[in-house]
Formats: C-alpha cells, structure tokens, sequence
C-alpha cells in the first residue's frame, strides 16, 4: 500500500492548514508515460468514484484510483531537502523504471 513518511504527513497537514481546507483528503495519482517512465501527482480532492481506494497513513487520509494503485502498491511519499536546499515530495517507487531518479512534485 501507499505510504507517507512523518515530514510528509506534516507538510500536508500545513498546507491544508494553509489553504483553509477542512477534511482535508489527498489524491494521489500516477500514471505511466509512453517513455516508460512515471508521473506523479498530488492534491487536495473532495470528487470521489466508487471505485477509489481510500486509506489513511501518518493520519492522513489518502484516496487512490485503482489504476495508480496498481503502479504505486509499494510507492513512499517523503518531504525532504534537496540538494538545492529547496524542500519538495518526493517519491520512492520499486516499480518505477527510474526509481534512483527522486521524482518531485508540488501539489
């Protein structure tokens, strides 16, 4: 299953903080490029389907289309500094072809 590390889980919670949003449920999304490699994104959704999965980790609550499930099961979610000294997700997936790559995201 997904999950988010504890920086993770604290920046969302900030930004949902930030934003004004209450009940807050974050939406993650992958999807494969033609090129093999991964897309990631992050966001607050409050639009769900009947076929989404819902969980939480760290508390929070999560929501998942099968689809990105099936390429994320083992995928991590951290909040980390770069070597910019800038801080952003990144995204540790087993099953992404370019996995060594740290993907990131803002959300």
């Amino acid at each position: 299953m997904i999950t988010i590390s504890k920086s993770a889980a604290t920046q969302i919670s900030f930004s949902a903080q930030q934003g004004g949003i209450s009940n807050a449920v974050m939406r993650v999304a992958i999807r494969k490029l033609e090129d093999g490699s991964f897309h990631y994104a992050l966001g607050f959704d409050d639009a769900f389907s009947d076929h989404d999965i819902k969980f939480k980790s760290e508390g929070i609550d999560l929501v998942v289309s099968p689809e990105s499930l099936d390429l994320g099961r083992e995928l991590t979610i951290d909040y980390v500094e770069l070597d910019s000294g800038e801080k952003n997700f990144i995204f540790i997936n087993p099953a992404d072809p370019n996995c060594n790559l740290t993907s990131s995201v803002s959300g």
